[in-house]
């Protein structure tokens, strides 16, 4: 019945929502992540406003000539990359100019011209900026590769395949800090653009007395592309001006009514001459690695210095495919993993992959299930990725050994493979295939399925996929309360249809996995679920004069179930944003809902023989939840930046598992005896979270964080938990390569405290040396029986790693 209303309400809902005008405001998404492109966003606002009225965009016959197709010259020298652009080459080179305000403004003139000059030779592509500024105002520090995206920058989008589905970003700040990346159109699971993609290149920038200026040269081998006679590549220049509401301009108009970016980039052709080669790399590694770890409250084990050798090879078949492998590779300069909030968790927690060997390409496995998470890759031995675009089809496939229980004495491997393949058709649309294989002794997982993204139109998009999954492994039984191990066949689908326009956008869609459902090679939270969810959006056009740029109206309905058509939970929520000059924005939202747990999600089910289940009392729990929640988010200026957030929840259950020594259980069960079966019970919980950037030198940064959360049950009145993280991170760049950083975290649940200390030299891309020293102390020895009271250090490491890139062209 609940499933019925539910579709009933849907139906209505999509009725309601098409009959609506364009006239209607749409909503568009927060302030995108550092590296994201966004052609909808939520602007943001300082005083440093032009003193003007905008002034038209350029006209017609402007915007027509830009999208004409424009040639490149070849040139017949090339210029020294000092960023000063007064070599005589580049008087030969096209020049983009008279670009467009698409944020905060609408096709209106660029508060400061930028100008664009293109050129190449047959290995390399030159590309020279000359951003018109007042010097002394240009935002921009010495910033680590990537980090460049909060400044005043100018980047460059290349759709090398002209397919208007994928494309490089480079992008550079008036100190040519170089970031890169590979955006991709309608990406699924994260970010619209990648920005682990490290291109080899070389830049350099200077300030003027006009303004900024950067060169750079990307060697055409770093890319992937095509080219020819009469070959075509699509190109936006972009570029942002922090101090005027975080201002974008485009060289190439946009229009928000059209959903994709891509689709709207200028052409350019011209490249005839370039010299194909292929590309050998390779990358050894060493790295010498001490660990010690305390064995009791009085003694310390320091085992012996570990050299450690691996290597990295790259070799590009053509100039679109590519075989990367990987022995032995060493991740000791990654970062750790933040603190999160542990307690009181019912699903698995996600934590994002940070190995540069996985993330590189990644984009190609990435599908609107999440069925490729190479974080269960977890200590591989070798790996092996092929990748690569031919006509309209694209293709990787993933092989790995891996070594999940570091130490086995059976010296037992994992295999691990991914298989996808991808091929074009339409306006930015696509179906594929995808597999994956995992299998390691008594663990044994298949997966495979379809997928496809249609783009009905400018602002209609359709994404569907559907998986199988084939395992053999040792599922749990609530009725006989054991796990079997048995043969799992399941099923896992996913849909979603989007209707966005400039001034309004609404959209559905539906997830759903069977019970035996298992990814092993993936990520997955629950099963035996099926959620259907719809949304609507309004938003209001910015007006970047006034105080009140922005305002944003959300809403969103879903509602879940199992496959035995029980009431799982439903979240209704309505939400507003606003910007503000000042470069401030607000928000906040409440929500209204209910959850349901059943006994068998948690343990043992009650039988006609077993009169206990995992429930002690009501197998099972219903509760109606209430919440709402608060923000504001405020740049000061280049040096200082702040955000904070208040949550807050009615009726939101405590499972009862206890959080700890600090926290045992304290529902009534537990309170009349500690092993008494869960007795999960609803409270007030309230979460304050934070955290401010100071930078007070262009070369040096301080990120402070603050994550507070706490629940108290209702029927007993005690704290179920209390978790304090604090996080503060600290980088100083004594060059644009060279860098030295801390991070401190510090949780009050565990009494943990984590340092990592790193010394870094990364010249460019593969070269790098990094020194660091990792630790982590326990306060009043919650590891030891007796108790040690203070602060103990528990583990230590310390690390040298080097590596160097060799690179061959043929």
């Amino acid at each position: 019945m609940q499933s019925l209303k539910a579709i009933l309400f849907l139906l209505l809902f999509v009725f309601i929502t098409s009959a609506q005008t364009n006239e209607q405001k749409t909503t568009a998404t927060v302030e995108p992540k550092d590296g994201e492109i966004k052609t909808e966003t939520v602007a943001k606002k300082d005083n440093s406003i032009p003193k003007d009225d905008p002034k038209p965009g350029p006209n017609g016959n402007v915007i027509a000539a830009k999208k004409t197709p424009f040639n490149i010259p070849k040139f017949t020298a090339s210029p020294v990359i000092d960023g000063k652009l007064d070599d005589d080459i580049w008087k030969s080179a096209v020049e983009l100019k008279e670009f467009i305000q698409f944020q905060p403004g609408d096709g209106v003139e660029a508060s400061k011209q930028t100008e664009v000059f293109l050129g190449y030779d047959e290995k390399y592509l030159y590309i020279g900026i000359h951003a018109l500024d007042e010097p002394d105002k240009v935002r921009a520090t010495v910033a680590q590769r990537d980090q460049i995206f909060g400044e005043d920058n100018v980047r460059i989008l290349l759709d090398t395949f002209n397919d208007q589905r994928r494309g490089y970003l480079l992008g550079f700040n008036p100190y040519g800090i170089q970031a890169d990346g590979i955006y991709t159109e309608g990406n699924n699971n994260g970010n619209d653009t990648d920005l682990n993609v490290d291109i080899l290149m070389e830049s350099k920038g200077v300030m003027l007395p006009d303004g900024w200026s950067v060169e750079a040269k990307i060697p055409f081998k770093s890319l992937r592309y095509t080219a020819g006679k009469g070959k075509q590549w699509g190109i936006h220049v972009l570029r942002r001006i922090s101090r005027f509401t975080n201002e974008q301009d485009s060289w190439m108009p946009i229009n928000r009514n059209i959903n994709g970016l891509l689709i709207q980039a200028g052409k350019l052709t011209g490249l005839d001459e370039i010299k194909a080669e292929k590309t050998l790399e390779f990358v050894p590694t060493l790295t010498f690695k001490q660990t010690g770890h305390r064995v009791s409250p009085n003694k310390f084990s320091n085992p012996a210095i570990q050299p450690d050798f691996g290597f990295t090879v790259k070799y590009s078949l053509s100039s679109n495919v590519t075989l990367d492998a990987a022995y032995n590779p060493d991740f000791a300069d990654v970062e750790a993993d933040a603190p999160v909030v542990e307690a009181n968790q019912r699903f698995p927690i996600f934590f994002e992959e940070k190995r540069p060997f996985f993330l590189e390409g990644v984009d190609i496995f990435k599908t609107p299930i999440f069925a490729v998470n190479t974080r269960q890759i977890q200590n591989p031995d070798m790996a092996v990725k092929l990748t690569g675009k031919v006509g309209k089809n694209s293709f990787g496939i993933l092989a790995a050994q891996d070594d999940p229980i570091s130490g086995n004495p059976d010296n037992k491997k994992a295999m691990v493979g991914v298989a996808r393949f991808k091929r074009d058709f339409g306006k930015e649309s696509h179906y594929g295939f995808l597999a994956t294989s995992y299998n390691f002794p008594e663990k044994h997982n298949q997966l495979g399925g379809f997928d496809v993204r249609w783009k009905i139109n400018d602002t209609m998009t359709f994404n569907g996929q559907v998986l199988g999954t084939h395992s053999r492994n040792y599922f749990y039984n609530p009725v006989l309360d054991q796990s079997q191990y048995r043969t799992g066949n399941a099923l896992i689908y996913n849909y979603e249809f989007n209707n966005n326009k400039k001034l309004g956008g609404w959209g559905f869609g539906g997830v759903g996995r069977t019970r035996d459902y298992r990814a092993d090679v993936g990520f997955t939270r629950r099963t035996n679920t099926n959620e259907i969810y719809a949304y609507k959006f309004f938003s209001s056009d910015p007006k970047p004069k006034n105080f009140l740029i922005r305002r944003n109206l959300n809403f969103n309905f879903n509602l879940a179930h199992d496959f035995q058509g029980r009431f799982q939970n439903t979240n209704n929520n309505f939400n507003g944003n606003v910007s503000l000059r000042g470069n401030m924005w607000m928000g906040g939202g409440v929500y209204f809902g209910a959850e349901k747990l059943i006994e068998q999600e948690f343990g043992p089910m009650r039988t006609a023989t077993r009169k206990v289940g995992a429930f002690y009392g009501a197998p099972d729990r219903m509760a109606k939840q209430l919440g709402g929640w608060a923000w504001i988010e405020k740049t000061f200026n280049k040096r200082l930046s702040a955000n904070f957030n208040y949550n807050f929840d009615f009726n939101t259950f405590d499972y009862d598992f206890g959080a700890g020594d600090k926290y045992p259980r304290v529902s009534p069960a537990a309170l009349l005896n500690p092993n008494n079966p869960l007795d999960p019970g609803t409270g007030k919980q309230w979460n304050i979270n934070g955290g401010a950037e100071i930078k007070p030198l262009d070369s040096l940064s301080f990120n402070l964080n603050f994550n507070k959360t706490k629940l108290t049950r209702n029927d007993t009145g005690l704290v179920a938990f209390d978790s304090n993280i604090i996080q503060l991170k600290t980088v100083y760049q004594f060059s644009r390569f060279v860098f030295l950083k801390a991070r401190i975290d510090y949780n009050t649940l565990s009494s943990r405290l984590f340092g990592q200390y790193t010394f870094g030299w990364t010249p460019s891309p593969g070269k790098a040396l990094y020194v660091g020293y990792n630790d982590k102390w326990s306060y009043n020895g919650y590891d030891f029986n007796p108790r040690v009271p203070g602060m103990v250090q528990m583990d230590r490491t310390f690390f040298i790693k080097f590596s160097y890139l060799f690179r061959k062209s043929f």
